[in-house]
């Protein structure tokens, strides 16, 4: 093989020879390891196939022969798939074909070997490692370890011959939930158990003698003690399924993300089974694929927006030292509705410290301690927690109507009425009761935290805390430092967040912060639009080619009006010139409806004339309009020192609006269609970040 992957971490295959009680000839033993602990998983780049296509000329040119090849990986990895630090690497098409091309011969060796072969899936298996284990006629798996293929998720498809031995294998339907459906539903992985149920793997085995139980279990497959039997895969279905895939495409991209349009035509084609030249075929257009989506620009974004939630969301730019955070020891959360509930369950659950709420009456009170209850409950029903824990945490979570019973708290965050003097009034009443050294903050989506300090004794421990619904859910935690917030409560507001398990980024204490200010910017273009008489339906499509996981007036629905209305009136306030508040939003939040829409793709009655202007635009306009304006607010936003970097804004967009990773957050898109230089005269990230090289 011809082409390298600058500074590879290669991952060798190391051959050993075992002889297992109960066969009379050996098992070659190939073990996957990069020389590096788990936390830097195994890959596969031009010098990793290189490693294990030596490995099994070895095994061939061995004498005697083996009874059977057997492939596992070092502690708690498996492998993790193709190394796609080396994608920048990658000059040119011919370059992709053979990277491409190579995985497959390298990997079909063990799918055409005379010798029988097996996988123990000892670890995490994901993208080409478990397309590696496919490879293999039998598969063991630890009851720790985790499958998927990433790659959709990615722009990109399972490319190493996974679109086609997996439907043949488990069946198509199967295979459209694990390639397209888990991938877009943000990467979701199938724990081992699953993975056997499906037919992924053939037996599960414990973690402490793994290898031992799956050299034992080989062998008695090899003497015939052992049957493995799968069931014929019904093929009657396969357009049905293939139609399905199609459906969760369109849902989730709007048919953008070139990688889950390629990845379904793939699955199809494997419906003619994977033997001979059929196999041959579907591999064949696994290398097209591969060919043109490794010199893509929506590739590159998608690993340029993978560093940014893999790296920089590790380490926060603009943070302080966390040497200077403060232990917190117990929580204080003033409120008990949903998000303040949500708040608690979240705290208790990471923490694990004393949490306390608390409400203007009882019943709040007693409702939000319930709700925290009845989510711990559910947690531990579905498997979550143990019985122990269950009543640890449980025990740890109370309510009361004073709040005294913050005294001795080391953080409290209010999530109360989104009104600024109501904020102010919640935090004199806690400064009055708790230490000096307590950290106080606001969950607050839009409001100013340096005015909601301002009447403090001690303005400089206050800090935004701005969580995302739901709140289990969404990984991003905007990080807000006041005008006086100091560095001891900012650190602390960073240790808390990374315990919590949250991606921290820091912004500076402007109006609705990062996330909100570009959704309303762009929600308001759109509902612009509608109110000159674009058609409801033009104006919700109009965005489609960017893929975001929802259209605006879905959106619209997910943050509900109300919440919308107010922001939007709060940025009105703030940027009059930029931010319009639209007549039909209020009329919506004036009737109580949570949708444009009464039924699917149904303007509901009442909201008739919303769109009754005379001045209607087409996609095309609605789209370089919203575009537009996302381009002017980033880089007025960039200007006033908001976030450090353009970087984190595409990073609060990936995590805190879902949007997908080929669009690189939003700044790559931009420079990629034009719209930055045409908005605001220059590029957000320089040619080849995130981009293919000029």
């Amino acid at each position: 093989m011809t082409a390298t992957f600058e500074n590879e971490v290669v991952t060798t295959a190391r051959v050993r020879y075992l002889r297992v009680p109960g066969l009379a000839g050996e098992i070659a033993l190939v073990t996957l390891d990069n020389g590096h602990d788990h936390t830097r998983p195994s890959t596969f780049g031009p010098g990793g196939l290189a490693s294990l296509d030596a490995a099994l000329d070895e095994i061939a040119a061995h004498t005697p022969a083996p009874a059977a090849i057997a492939v596992t990986g070092k502690p708690f990895v498996f492998a993790v798939g193709a190394d796609l630090s080396g994608v920048p690497s990658v000059p040119d098409a011919a370059a992709a074909r053979e990277i491409a091309e190579t995985g497959h011969r390298v990997f079909r060796r063990l799918k055409d070997s005379a010798v029988p072969t097996f996988a123990f899936v000892n670890g995490v298996a994901l993208g080409g490692g478990l397309e590696l284990a496919l490879h293999c006629r039998y598969r063991t798996i630890a009851s720790t370890a985790v499958v998927a293929f990433p790659e959709v998720f990615l722009g990109l498809v399972p490319g190493w011959g996974g679109t086609q031995l997996l439907p043949d294998l488990i069946g198509i339907d199967p295979a459209v939930t694990v390639v397209v459906e888990n991938a877009l539903a943000q990467n979701r992985m199938t724990p081992a158990p699953k993975a056997a149920a499906l037919g992924i793997a053939d037996v599960v085995l414990e973690p402490a003698d793994f290898l031992e139980r799956s050299l034992e279990w080989a062998v008695g497959v090899l003497a015939g003690d052992v049957a493995v039997q799968r069931p014929e895969v019904d093929r009657s279905g396969w357009d049905a399924a293939v139609e399905r895939a199609r459906a969760i495409v369109a849902a989730r991209t709007r048919n953008a993300s070139p990688g889950a349009l390629r990845a379904v035509e793939l699955l199809d084609l494997a419906r003619d089974g994977v033997d001979g030249e059929a196999f041959t075929a579907g591999t064949a257009s696994e290398d097209d694929a591969l060919t043109d989506l490794l010199v893509s620009d929506e590739l590159r974004a998608s690993l340029y927006s993978f560093d940014l939630v893999n790296k920089r969301a590790r380490r926060p730019a603009g943070a302080p030292d966390k040497g200077l955070a403060r232990t917190v020891g117990k929580v204080g959360v003033v409120g008990a509705g949903l998000m303040a509930s949500q708040l608690a369950v979240l705290f208790v659950r990471q923490l694990e410290v004393p949490v306390v709420l608390t409400d203007i009456d009882q019943a709040r009170v007693d409702k939000g301690v319930a709700y925290v209850h009845g989510e711990l409950d559910e947690l531990a029903q579905r498997g979550r927690l143990s019985p122990d824990r269950l009543n640890r945490l449980t025990g740890l979570v109370t309510g009361s109507l004073s709040k005294d019973a913050f005294a001795d708290a080391d953080l409290v965050i209010e999530a109360v009425f989104e009104e600024l003097s109501v904020k102010q009034q919640v935090f004199a009443e806690v400064e009055a009761v708790v230490s000096a050294e307590c950290v106080l903050a606001t969950n607050t989506s839009a409001l100013s935290v340096t005015e909601m300090a301002s009447e403090l004794e001690h303005p400089e421990r206050v800090v935004g805390l701005h969580f995302f619904n739901p709140v289990a859910v969404l990984p991003l935690l905007e990080v807000v430092r006041a005008e006086r917030t100091d560095d001891a409560t900012l650190a602390t507001a960073f240790a808390v967040g990374k315990a919590l398990k949250k991606s921290c980024v820091l912004t500076a204490d402007a109006p609705a912060f990062v996330v909100n200010r570009l959704l309303t910017r762009f929600l308001g273009e759109v509902t612009s639009a509608v109110e000159q008489g674009t058609p409801v339906a033009v104006a919700d499509r109009a965005l489609d080619p960017l893929g975001l996981p929802m259209s605006p007036f879905e959106l619209l629905t997910l943050v509900g009006p109300p919440v919308a209305l107010h922001v939007a009136e709060r940025m009105h306030e703030a940027f009059p010139d930029r931010f319009a508040v639209g007549a039909g939003l209020r009329r919506m939040v004036e009737l109580g409806k949570t949708s444009v829409y009464s039924e699917p793709g149904v303007v509901d009655p009442e909201l008739e004339g919303i769109d009754a202007g005379d001045s209607p635009l087409t996609e095309e306009q609605v789209r370089e309009r919203a575009v537009g304006a996302l381009a002017e607010e980033i880089r007025l936003m960039l200007d006033e020192g908001v976030v450090q970097a353009v970087q984190d804004i595409d990073l609060c967009m990936l995590l805190g609006a879902g949007w997908p990773f080929w669009l690189g957050g939003i700044s790559a898109y931009l420079d990629r269609a034009g719209v930055s230089e045409r908005v605001t005269g220059e590029r957000f990230l320089p040619r080849g970040v995130a981009s293919l090289p000029a």
